[in-house]
């Protein structure tokens, strides 16, 4: 307790102070006053007014110009309550705030300084951090590696007219198409595949309003709260809760099986693991799995980690004024006995497939050039100090703030924790001349045109991907990776060479247009502008990956009509000039579901899709044929006793059924598409 009023008095001082002359920054300058200048609580949030002086990059903004209407990025309503738990001992105080209608109730969805549209925002204090650049720098390396996190905007805040100091202006972990971009699950969504996404769930401290959904235990016996950030507490369902819970189950209890089909590969999305312990590691985040540590999981997605969040108790910093000091160069902050969260982070690390892909991972970001190349890292670093000197210095000021020797002190713990890490990581040599499948990503619909008949341009989406290859190739694990676009090929689907497969938006749509059903649906919409696809496997290798646009050398089908196709499976697909418009019927062929060791039986039919007469040859004596619809139905079954059968089918209603051919020994089962 004397630690705590040690603390408060000591960061209190700044109270005492006079508030100093403050006239112009490089930075931009937000201005916040309450309606009649009340104190800001920690909740519920107050209304006032915010203005943004931002005159662009590389323009200095001035006081003086808060009523000047050119020179405001913003100037409204908003909702704001101070926010944070150990951070609001401070009297600089962290701030959640809601820009708003001038109704002060409807959400006003406003960019900020160049960030896209939304309403909720996040004014970070830089509590115990004296450098002010650990969360800054932190964010945006996990931006630079591919992963999203909260964007940033460095700012000078004053709030009824007290100059408050340096703040970072930054996004609030929420579920968005430029956020978080996850499925908005719906109170009513309790059965497959709705159930399955999305959340938002993280491990944290209970405070505020949250409540703890389950908890899990740690190696040293200590208790972690899982709580869901989205949807709320209080409108998740208990079928939702249990649902998301056993994903995490399942995790913790297959992290020694490296299976594609049933083990841990097949629940969480490898990359976005492993991204997630990179940047925690390399900063030392004392927080880090216990507390602050967010998961997102999109509808038929897999688990994944992130976004990161909270990362100023880092390199080398922690709370040592209550006799902290847990930020080493030298230890996994998983096992560092302290805040070392649920079992499945060093489970994981431990599985020697997954620590391949730790280790390969950070190879490739450790090289010249890359974000976290030490000298990438100190360059970066120089960069933000300039930006933020001068506001710095005010802050110091304001704040007695002593960061003396902050910034070496920063760039010494950075060398020394890389060449730590990379001594321990060791080698990759295991997963690092991974052959992956040669799937091609062939067409793409993304905003087909509007009729009478289909007034919905998303239900006519569809992508196809093609065998490129001479074998066959079994689909179990495959996946496409990230957010907003999603899907995992169910196990034992294998897609004979040539072989085509697409997969839509709405299955009902894509068959009443092109007169059988799709192999699968996709979560989500595609991109009407630009958008990446990643096929991968299921360790996140990636297999295939494009990312198309509307503008050229791409060819136009935003909205006439028209997809875009790849002219030669054998182009490279992220070229705009090797693709071009198409309004032909696309086709599907040779897809095989495996059951038993089909590829040890060759099966072909002819044609396909089928009209009226199929042709069935086999490389053994057939046994028997079993037609069943999609729902396993049986409908017919033949006995042909010889390699080769034609067999009318020309009174089945179009569609796709299931063709189980059987010999003494195997069995195969077939699409087959009736027109």
């Amino acid at each position: 307790m004397k630690k705590i009023l040690y603390l408060f008095c000591l960061i209190s001082l700044g109270t005492q102070l006079k508030a100093q002359d403050f006239a112009d920054s490089n930075l931009p300058i937000v201005i916040i006053t309450t309606d009649n200048n009340q104190f800001i609580p920690d909740e519920p949030k107050i209304l006032g007014n915010m203005k943004i002086i931002y005159n662009g990059p590389g323009v200095r903004n001035y006081l003086t110009d808060q009523n000047t209407p050119s020179a405001l990025n913003y100037n409204g309503r908003i909702g704001i309550e101070t926010r944070g738990s150990t951070s609001q001992f401070s009297d600089k105080k962290p701030y959640s705030l809601t820009t708003l209608q001038p109704d002060n109730v409807t959400n006003n969805n406003v960019s900020l300084l160049g960030m896209p549209k939304e309403n909720d925002w996040i004014l970070n204090s830089l509590a115990f951090d004296a450098s002010m650049i650990r969360d800054y720098i932190s964010y945006n390396l996990s931006t630079m590696i591919g992963e999203y996190a909260p964007r940033t905007q460095y700012c000078e805040v004053i709030v009824n007219d007290s100059y408050r100091g340096l703040y970072i202006l930054m996004e609030k972990i929420k579920v968005d198409d430029n956020r978080v971009d996850i499925t908005k699950i719906k109170p009513t969504d309790s059965t497959l595949p709705d159930v399955t996404g999305g959340y938002i769930t993280k491990a944290d401290k209970i405070s505020g309003v949250d409540v703890s959904a389950w908890i899990m235990v740690s190696y040293i016996s200590d208790t972690i709260n899982f709580i869901h950030e989205f949807p709320k507490p209080t409108d998740v369902t208990a079928t939702q809760n249990n649902y998301i819970k056993s994903v995490f189950e399942k995790l913790a209890s297959t992290t020694n099986n490296s299976s594609i089909t049933n083990g841990y590969p097949s629940i969480i999305d490898i990359p976005s693991f492993v991204d997630f312990m990179l940047i925690n590691e390399l900063s030392a985040n004392v927080d880090a799995y216990k507390y602050s540590t967010f998961f997102h999981k999109d509808k038929n997605a897999k688990l994944r980690a992130g976004p990161i969040w909270d990362l100023n108790l880092t390199y080398g910093n922690d709370l040592f004024f209550w006799g902290l000091d847990r930020s080493k160069t030298n230890l996994w902050q998983f096992d560092n006995g302290d805040n070392i969260g649920p079992k499945f982070w060093k489970d994981l690390f431990n599985n020697s497939q997954f620590k391949c892909y730790l280790s390969k991972r950070w190879n490739e970001l450790t090289k010249a050039g890359q974000p976290l190349n030490l000298t990438s890292l100190s360059t970066y670093i120089d960069e933000t100090v300039t930006l933020t000197s001068e506001a710095a210095a005010r802050d110091n000021t304001k704040w007695f703030i002593n960061n003396s020797g902050q910034i070496d002190g920063i760039k010494s713990f950075l060398s020394a924790r890389i060449t730590w890490m990379t001594t321990q990581l060791g080698s990759s040599s295991a997963c690092s001349n991974i052959t992956t499948p040669p799937l091609v990503i062939n067409r793409i619909s993304y905003n087909p045109s509007t009729t009478d008949e289909f007034k919905s341009s998303s239900d006519q989406e569809f992508v196809e991907i093609i065998n490129n290859g001479s074998e066959p190739i079994n689909l179990t694990g495959v996946y496409f990776s990230g957010t907003g676009f999603v899907y995992q090929f169910p196990a034992s689907t294998i897609l004979l060479p040539e072989g085509v497969i697409q997969l839509a938006n709405d299955s009902d749509t894509f068959n009443d247009l092109y007169g059988y059903s799709p192999f699968g649906e996709f979560s989500r919409n595609l991109s009407n502008s630009s958008q990446k696809l990643t096929l991968a496997d299921a360790f996140g290798n990636i297999i295939d990956e494009v990312e198309y646009s509307t503008e050229s050398p791409w060819p136009d089908a935003d909205g006439n009509g028209s997809y875009i196709k790849l002219k030669d499976a054998s182009l490279d697909n992220n070229i705009g000039s090797n693709w071009e418009a198409s309004t032909e019927v696309p086709f599907t062929n040779w897809v095989v579901t495996a059951v038993d060791e089909p590829l040890k039986l060759q099966v072909e039919l002819f044609p396909n899709p089928v009209d009226e007469t199929l042709e069935v040859s086999a490389s053994g004596t057939i046994t028997s044929l079993q037609f069943c619809d999609l729902q396993g139905r049986l409908l017919e079954t033949i006995h042909p006793a010889s390699t080769s059968v034609t067999h009318d089918i020309s009174n089945y209603k179009s569609g796709i059924y299931l063709l189980t051919v059987k010999t003494k020994n195997n069995t195969v089962v077939r699409k087959v598409v009736k027109k």
